[in-house]
């Protein structure tokens, strides 16, 4: 099974992102929020570190719901405090992210929030997938 990732022309042009994905039937599995701790508890420092971490614990979340990246077809990305010019070290985290487990640019929601679960989380990173039923 396949997810298709498309593009609308009217809208301007996503990066980093698609504006639409497309599944076969299958199983949808929705993940908890992962933050970007390691599997100590710790938390990287920065917004970037935490970024990276949180991605990667999406990626170890995936066999749980007999999902991989490939499975991926929407994530929601919650930020503490969101500016747009926390954007350059943002994409930083999801750069170095993509360099260790490459994932598909599938459609993402980023909305900046007051707080998390744990007050020194700057991120959390929901994903749904779709898997073969």
């Amino acid at each position: 099974m396949a997810i298709e990732l498309r593009n609308s022309e009217l809208l301007p042009a996503p990066q980093g992102y698609t504006h639409a994905s497309i599944a076969d039937p299958g199983k949808i599995v929705h993940f908890a929020g992962q933050i970007g701790s390691f599997a100590d508890g710790t938390l990287p420092d920065g917004l970037a570190g935490q970024v990276t971490q949180a991605l990667a614990n999406v990626v170890d979340a995936l066999p749980a719901g007999d999902a991989g990246p490939e499975h991926l077809a929407k994530l929601v990305i919650y930020i503490v405090g969101w500016k747009e010019s926390m954007q350059r070290e943002f994409v930083s985290g999801l750069m170095a992210a993509g360099a260790k487990n490459p994932l598909p640019q599938v459609p993402i929601t980023l909305i900046g929030v007051q707080s998390l679960y744990l007050d020194a989380a700057l991120v959390e990173i929901e994903a749904t997938a779709v898997v073969p039923a």
